[in-house]
């Protein structure tokens, strides 16, 4: 046994280094963004000129049905229309693209919610005392009502990367060689499919542990002026 994990453990941890994690971690700067343009397009209440008004409104039921459409669907399928069918309409992509393309997509969608439901929990007092102070709408978002948003989203979008993180793992559908796709190599070599898989397992579990404390310290620093929270 201990030579099965001796051998095995250097290919799945290089595996993880070069897809799971890079996949991970590009998907999830690239969904925030899209969250984050998507959450203000929903947030931001239409300009009363007509002429920016109802290119916002088209705007805002194309960010409605993304979201909705993302979170209707399972992740795989998705994944599977990317890779399997869009080369049925000439646009092939590789299966990293494709993978990075279906994850970003699908943690936007997600963390787009997290984000506006964020925004919206900042009191409508921050917003009222802002414009005493003759802040424009823009300077109110960005230096009062995004600051406060960010703390109390970071919780939730923290769980999000770390599902992310095992997500990952169902690219394996469509030929990348992270880190369950060659423990799953492996076991088709040495026939020790608990072994193999319980180790990918602990790799998992060890990432998404560190991560885990990462979001404490972080939740910790980001609400040290807060009232209440720990120092």
């Amino acid at each position: 046994m201990w030579n099965i994990i001796i051998t095995s453990l250097p290919e799945m941890v290089g595996a993880m280094l070069q897809f799971t994690i890079p996949l991970a971690v590009i998907s999830f700067i690239l969904g925030l963004i899209l969250a984050v343009l998507t959450a203000l397009i929903k947030f931001i209440e239409p300009s009363e000129n007509k002429a920016i008004r109802y290119p916002y409104l088209l705007l805002r039921a194309i960010a409605n049905f993304y979201v909705w459409l993302f979170r209707s669907t399972p992740l795989l399928v998705q994944l599977f229309i990317i890779f399997f069918g869009l080369p049925s309409i000439g646009v092939q992509l590789s299966a990293f693209t494709a993978a990075v393309i279906g994850f970003s997509l699908n943690t936007g969608a997600y963390a787009s919610e997290t984000i506006r439901s964020a925004l919206l929990s900042v009191p409508q007092d921050q917003w009222d005392a802002a414009y005493t102070l003759n802040f424009s709408t823009r300077q109110t978002l960005m230096k009062i009502v995004l600051p406060q948003a960010v703390r109390i989203a970071l919780p939730p979008l923290s769980n999000s990367f770390i599902g992310l993180v095992k997500d990952t793992s169902l690219a394996s559908s469509i030929t990348i060689l992270e880190m369950f796709q060659v423990s799953q190599q492996i076991t088709a070599k040495n026939y020790q499919p608990l072994l193999m898989y319980t180790i990918a397992a602990a790799l998992y579990a060890i990432v998404c542990s560190l991560l885990s404390w990462l979001q404490h310290y972080l939740e910790r620093r980001t609400s040290k002026y807060v009232k209440g929270s720990e120092a």
